[in-house]
């Protein structure tokens, strides 16, 4: 059988596999979902993207970059996980975070506002204060966060030994949408499903509205999101 017979036998069979879904209240580790099964859930995702990681990457020392790259990450998981979230990948320089229950969108958000707390006010002193070589390259360390919340489909995917959960339906897209938003200095989007049900202290603080409302186009539509430059102090 040639490599082109069993590439087009793996499609055929990812096709027209017959699968059983469940539903979920947690989220689920990749051994706890079978190739042929999927989990439900109604889930809200967050992804934090480092900014300019390209050129972090092309125009810094390897060793350097693996190093901000590697911090930022650590702090932003630490933060998912402090606030009832799961990371569940990782893309380079950005992860991805699920929240469920209850006040999902609030923990999500909350979240998101200390991620930029983080950003500014420890990643980004300590790395410049560190690496001369960013100091000199006028290199500012920056991100974006990107939160939407739907019913999603948890699946298995890859090749047995190699593989990993995917994550099926709006939230993980337009969270990733929303991540790569690059507007001054707004660090937070979250879509308008996240802010209508999410808890008054994420929005508001001291009597004042820590987001603003503005358009998107999404998928050839407009849709509307809201943007924060708040930061909460963890």
């Amino acid at each position: 059988m040639t490599l082109t017979d069993l590439l087009d036998e793996e499609v055929s069979n990812a096709i027209s596999l017959s699968w059983e879904t469940r539903d979920g209240r947690v989220v689920p580790a990749t051994e706890e979902v079978q190739f042929a099964a999927g989990v439900r859930l109604n889930a809200t995702v967050l992804y934090a993207d480092l900014s300019q990681s390209s050129r972090l990457a092309t125009e810094i020392h390897q060793k350097t970059a693996a190093r901000v790259i590697r911090g930022f990450l650590r702090c932003m998981s630490r933060l998912i996980t402090e606030h009832q979230g799961t990371v569940t990948a990782f893309d380079g320089d950005r992860v991805m975070g699920v929240f469920v229950g209850d006040q999902k969108n609030t923990y999500a958000t909350v979240c998101a506002l200390k991620m930029n707390y983080a950003v500014t006010n420890i990643i980004g002193p300590r790395v410049s204060n560190h690496f001369a070589s960013l100091r000199d390259a006028g290199f500012k360390i920056s991100h974006a966060v990107g939160i939407d919340t739907s019913p999603v489909l948890a699946i298995r995917a890859g090749q047995r030994g190699s593989d990993d959960l995917v994550w099926v339906g709006r939230a993980p897209n337009l969270a990733a949408r929303l991540s790569e938003l690059r507007e001054e200095n707004y660090r937070s989007f979250i879509s308008e499903d996240v802010f209508s049900v999410m808890l008054e202290p994420a929005k508001t603080h001291g009597g004042q509205l820590m987001w603003e409302k503005r358009g998107l186009s999404y998928l050839g539509e407009e849709t509307s999101i809201y943007r924060s430059n708040w930061t909460w102090k963890p």
